[in-house]
């Protein structure tokens, strides 16, 4: 079996009960990733889905092997814990974007073939700490730090979104949520363990 053929394997990273669907309207098996979560996989036929408010996904794939993956973060970094301690978790952006980074350059990926999209960071909770574009800033720099170019994005504003995510052929649909949407998000945001358990299909679809 050939180097690439091998690594179209299904590879999973997730840190609690990930779900799953088949969706019709895209032929494919979905996959949600929550707030903490990551996933990766290399199967042409799994669409990764989020949906995000303040927090930030970075869509990130080597176009090459075909293998790519998915974060979801919801604050930008850990504060001076260290990454051997509770701290060091997939909440904090520095830590998702490690690991996600990691788990494609650990089945073959290049750094130099990474494709990456990061979508998020809107300012639906309101008030001055605007932790979204903070996100948004952290992401921006953490990329610009590692030397990895953004191929696309879509951050800050003021309204939540879905992002639907094809890691085989990298096609990005977000759907820009309708403000009567934003209490739902703020609500999922704000408690961490929370499911989001609807996915609202109004406003317009882009496509990156």
């Amino acid at each position: 079996m050939s180097p690439s053929r091998a690594h179209k394997a299904r590879i999973v990273h997730h840190t609690t009960e990930t779900r799953r669907y088949r969706d019709p309207r895209f032929d494919a098996m979905a996959i949600k990733v929550f707030p903490g979560e990551h996933y990766v996989t290399g199967e042409a036929d799994e669409m990764l889905v989020t949906i995000l408010g303040s927090c930030v996904t970075a869509c990130i794939r080597d176009p090459l092997l075909g293998i790519g993956g998915m974060n979801h973060f919801m604050l930008p970094e850990a504060m001076g814990g260290g990454w051997d301690t509770a701290s060091a978790s997939m909440r904090y952006g520095n830590v998702a974007m490690e690991r996600l980074i990691n788990d494609i350059l650990a089945r073959g990926g290049a750094r130099q073939r990474l494709e990456i999209k990061v979508f998020g960071g809107g300012n639906v909770m309101g008030g001055t700490a605007n932790i979204g574009h903070r996100n948004a800033e952290f992401v921006e720099g953490y990329l610009a730090a590692e030397n990895l170019a953004i191929a696309a994005s879509h951050l800050r504003g003021h309204l939540p979104r879905r992002v639907h995510y094809f890691p085989v052929s990298g096609k990005v649909m977000l759907l820009e949520l309708q403000r009567t949407e934003q209490e739902s998000v703020v609500r999922i945001e704000t408690s961490y363990k929370s499911k989001i358990q609807s996915e609202p299909v109004s406003g317009s679809i882009e496509l990156f």
